[in-house]
């Protein structure tokens, strides 16, 4: 289980955040302990307050917690998750919010703490809290016979081909999976000796080296995006200048954009966004799939919590009954029948509660195996469009190629690439 958290102010950002109903297709605040309000913007409102009686100025303590996509992660066993972090982490008793989300067929949690002791109206501290969360995370991992991420099976070995919040954001923006960029920018690298031979490897995909205002090299693409080359390929500037030097005969950021302004033809940007374009037909339709599921689902949740809430109501009265009032009720209680009464009572009400529980997990369990089929559509989509993008990548870099006078490759001069400028 992949364990995330941060000290943060800002609470009532943080609480329309987690209750976001466009973002998450099914939300569940599950619990909120030591807080008087019954809503997240309240609760965290008087974690708020407070703070204020203390100099403290990130009061809560945030932490979400993604089990792996497949796993079957049931509702006690993230609230046992977070006990356990909570007393890792000495948050033992502090005010607490639970709030489960569901999204492409993932159920994850949240869990945030308010970190002001009010007896003390001191901070908790939280030293070395991601290396603590860390090593309970290696621990999930091998409870629960999950396969271990490298990353956390072995401190220090990063996967390469992750990739940091805007370098996502910038792939999304164009439609291009980032891990593809890198793979390719890795390639391009492992089989160039020099610069120039770098260079020309990149050309033939569509990407351009250059030399950066503040970074020594920069990697530009067909749509004159810019990206940090030393981040592509997950080393350091000084390696990066060993092998290519300054970079002092490269053509600066600007000239490269209107390089590539002039090279790239009209016909591939009409190609690249007719595939933007079914892409977005296709996804529509999906789209359209996945909204009615999730009202379905929805329902569904909305009607079972319906009908166990009025056979909560309907046994609480039947056992209700069951306790005589007046002399008779005094009568039982000293004679003890009252409270062979009462025992029986408790027993069938936590019964009712474990099957109600039971009931739900069952229902979110087929709901998500459902929604996840769903998903597997949209990632083949995803997918396809994907290759359509890589593959329009190469049709560039071939032109280019053409354009500079190289001899064209084979297959190339026999389909005639339909590069063609249309008249």
């Amino acid at each position: 289980m992949i364990l995330k958290a941060s000290q943060r102010a800002g609470g009532q950002n943080l609480a329309a955040h987690l209750m976001r109903t466009d973002d998450n297709e099914h939300i569940d605040l599950h619990e909120l302990r030591g807080f008087t309000s019954d809503n997240l913007k309240g609760a965290f409102q008087e974690a708020e307050a407070t703070a204020k009686g203390t100099r403290c100025r990130q009061y809560l303590f945030s932490l979400s917690l993604s089990p792996p996509a497949q796993a079957h992660v049931t509702a006690d066993t993230f609230r046992e998750t977070i006990d356990r972090i909570e007393k890792r982490l000495g948050l033992e008793g502090q005010p607490r919010a639970i709030v489960f989300h569901e999204k492409e067929g993932r159920r994850h949690a949240h869990c945030v703490w308010s970190r002001i002791d009010a007896e003390t109206m001191t901070a908790k501290q939280l030293s070395f809290f991601k290396t603590k969360l860390m090593g309970i995370s290696r621990e999930l991992y091998l409870e629960q016979g999950w396969e271990m991420p490298r990353g956390i099976a072995k401190a220090g070995q990063r996967n390469p081909l992750n990739f940091t919040l805007a370098e996502w954001q910038q792939a999304k923006r164009q439609g291009i999976d980032p891990r593809e960029t890198r793979a390719l920018v890795q390639t391009c690298w492992k089989h160039s000796d020099g610069t120039r031979a770098f260079a020309r490897s990149l050309e033939e995909h569509g990407l351009f080296l250059a030399k950066g205002d503040r970074r020594s090299f920069v990697v530009l693409d067909h749509t004159g995006d810019i990206h940090a080359l030393p981040r592509l390929l997950d080393l350091k500037t000084k390696d990066v200048r060993a092998r290519l030097g300054d970079g002092d005969g490269l053509p600066g950021v600007e000239d490269t954009k209107a390089l590539i302004a002039r090279r790239m033809t009209p016909a591939i940007r009409r190609h690249v966004e007719e595939s933007k374009a079914r892409f977005r037909e296709r996804s529509s339709v999906l789209a359209g799939c996945k909204a009615k599921l999730t009202h379905d689902h929805r329902q569904a949740r909305t009607d079972l919590s319906d009908r166990q809430r009025d056979e909560w109501e309907r046994e609480n009265s039947d056992r209700a009954a069951r306790l005589p009032k007046g002399l008779v009720g005094l009568w039982h209680r000293l004679t003890g029948k009252y409270q062979q009464v009462r025992s029986l009572n408790e027993s069938e009400a936590k019964a009712t509660q474990d099957r109600h529980a039971d009931a739900r997990e069952r229902l979110i369990e087929t709901q998500r195996e459902e929604r996840g089929r769903l998903q597997e559509r949209f990632r083949e989509l995803r997918g396809k469009q994907a290759g359509e993008l890589l593959e329009l990548r190469r049709e560039i870099g071939r032109y280019l190629k053409f354009s500079r006078g190289d001899p064209a490759p084979a297959r190339a001069r026999k389909s005639g690439l339909g590069l063609k400028l249309e008249r």
